[in-house]
């Protein structure tokens, strides 16, 4: 991924789930327009691997981080220090038929998906009005712009990440700071394995066969990358997006429209 400038310089990003996927993607392409970059999540060993990858890049910090617990939330972002830009990506999805969905799947879903992204938010907020300037980019997904089978928790919670983001814009409009999402459809990453692994556990169907069934929806025929993504989170976050807000951006070779 090429950055031409270094657009960022100065400003400090933090990338919830930042260990691996469209976290690690996201936080490559910041650190390559300038920004220093806080990795966080729940498993340290792999925020350090990770650190690792991006070894020459740019400045980058790692903070292991519960985003489900208020407190260890206000903890770790105490740790972090002021923050410019801040990328809501933690998730989880877990897929379950609406009648086998039992009340641990549905919190689990609002958990680490909805409640995870306004503990985060609610953490950066004061700084950036205080300063007068922020990026806030939430990662939901094509399951809060739509409906999928067998996931309800899942989209539920992807379509309060969206509510959050549009109420949210409105209310800091006039103060400098940005609130946006952008909607990945199936991306090359490990949540995407493990609908794939789901799929063939549950049905006679091979993985070759899984993943045809997943394409289907998308009209390129392929799966997103997440480097594909991190562009269209860089670009929120770049000068000259200002006028983007409350927006939900699908990357998903239009599947939603």
């Amino acid at each position: 991924m090429n950055t031409p400038t270094r657009t960022l310089a100065g400003q400090h990003a933090v990338v919830t789930g930042g260990g691996s996927g469209i976290g690690a993607a996201v936080a490559e392409a910041l650190l390559r327009a300038g920004a220093h970059v806080t990795l966080m999540g729940r498993n340290a060993q792999r925020l350090d691997v990770q650190r690792e990858n991006l070894n020459g890049l740019g400045e980058v910090a790692c903070i292991s981080v519960d985003v489900t617990s208020e407190e260890s939330v206000e903890k770790a972002f105490t740790q972090a220090g002021a923050i410019d830009i801040l990328v809501n990506n933690a998730g989880q999805a877990q897929a379950a038929p609406f009648t086998h969905t039992d009340m641990a799947l549905w919190q689990r879903m609002l958990d680490v998906n909805l409640t995870g992204v306004f503990l985060g938010t609610r953490a950066v907020l004061p700084g950036m009005l205080e300063r007068g300037h922020g990026r806030i980019v939430n990662v939901a997904s094509t399951a809060g712009q739509i409906g999928y089978a067998y996931v309800a928790a899942y989209c539920a919670a992807k379509h309060g990440v969206i509510g959050l983001t549009r109420s949210l814009a409105l209310e800091v409009a006039t103060k400098g700071v940005t609130v946006n999402a952008v909607c990945p459809g199936y991306t090359e990453t490990e949540l995407l394995h493990a609908s794939l692994e789901q799929i063939t556990s549950k049905t006679s169907r091979t993985e070759q066969q899984a993943r045809e069934t997943l394409l289907r929806s998308n009209p390129q025929h392929r799966f997103v990358s997440p480097e594909q993504v991190a562009n269209a989170v860089l670009w929120l976050c770049q000068p000259g997006s200002d006028a983007i807000t409350g927006q939900s951006i699908s990357v998903s070779g239009g599947e939603v429209m």
